[in-house]
């Protein structure tokens, strides 16, 4: 689809992908209404994208039904239509087992990655569908499809979000609306601070410049840019990242050899 002139809801539109995806969109001429939970996040990318009238802020909890259907009633009321649907924000759980998450733990992970993405979907398809040409991009994660060791609560809420969009899919192919699933491999963003939890380890050894590039590969705004190609191009199935690419075609192959080189490879997030 043409973005030029297109409006998006991007949710997570306040730090990581989701503000590069903004930022990006911007430069491609769109119209932007940015959804984060944090205002003054939202208001950094605000000053970061300068673009005017073409990118509007709306503080969400998108874990609230109610909530996403006043934003849906403001942004309607703010741009008219909506053509675009980018659903970024999401959250990762503690780094522990699933024995040890509190039931109140598992249900905010779920709330936001899962609920989320439905409220908000559910909220704008029909407006979508009132469009000559409109999209739907998810963004789920490489544990979505392959289980990481301590993000087992994380990995199913995805995994739900990638089948989720897998089946708006199947259903809307007769439609006007392009529906696209991301799988984001190991990406340097907030994700952890914004989630509220910490890496396991973080500060006991430095890191050179060089693992940490490797680690974190692609950038934010590289990420982005893939994203917003996707939306042009109406792709299905999009991995961000060697290594998401590299397990994906992994596990298809040989699920059980995949599962247990990821958890040897990554067993120190449990300490």
């Amino acid at each position: 689809m043409q973005v030029a002139d297109k409006v998006f809801v991007v949710t997570g539109g306040g730090n990581g992908i989701g503000r590069e995806v903004v930022l990006g969109l911007l430069q491609r001429g769109a119209t932007v209404a940015a959804v984060d939970l944090r205002t003054e996040s939202l208001e950094q990318t605000a000053t970061l994208a300068s673009a005017g009238d073409r990118l509007t802020l709306h503080t969400c909890d998108i874990s609230d039904r109610a909530a996403v259907e006043a934003l849906a009633d403001e942004v309607l009321a703010r741009h008219g239509h909506v053509d675009g649907l980018l659903n970024v924000a999401g959250i990762i759980q503690r780094f522990v087992p699933f024995s040890e998450l509190s039931y109140a733990e598992m249900e905010r992970v779920l709330s936001v990655n899962l609920w989320g993405t439905i409220h908000t979907t559910k909220t704008f398809l029909p407006a979508l569908l009132t469009r000559p040409e409109a999209s739907i991009v998810n963004v789920s994660s490489m544990g979505g499809f392959l289980p990481v060791p301590g993000q087992t609560l994380y990995g199913a809420s995805k995994a739900a979000v990638k089948l989720l969009t897998e089946g708006l899919y199947s259903e809307l192919r007769e439609t006007a609306v392009r529906v696209t699933i991301v799988f984001p491999g190991a990406i340097g963003t907030d994700i952890t601070t914004n989630s509220g939890v910490d890496v396991p380890g973080a500060g006991k050894r430095e890191i050179s410049a060089e693992e940490a590039a490797r680690r974190t590969t692609p950038a934010p705004e590289a990420a982005a840019t893939i994203i917003e190609q996707a939306v042009e191009k109406g792709e299905f199935r999009v991995t961000l990242g060697k290594d998401a690419a590299m397990l994906d075609r992994m596990v298809r192959l040989a699920p059980q050899r995949a599962t247990d080189f990821i958890a040897k490879k990554m067993a120190d997030l449990l300490g």
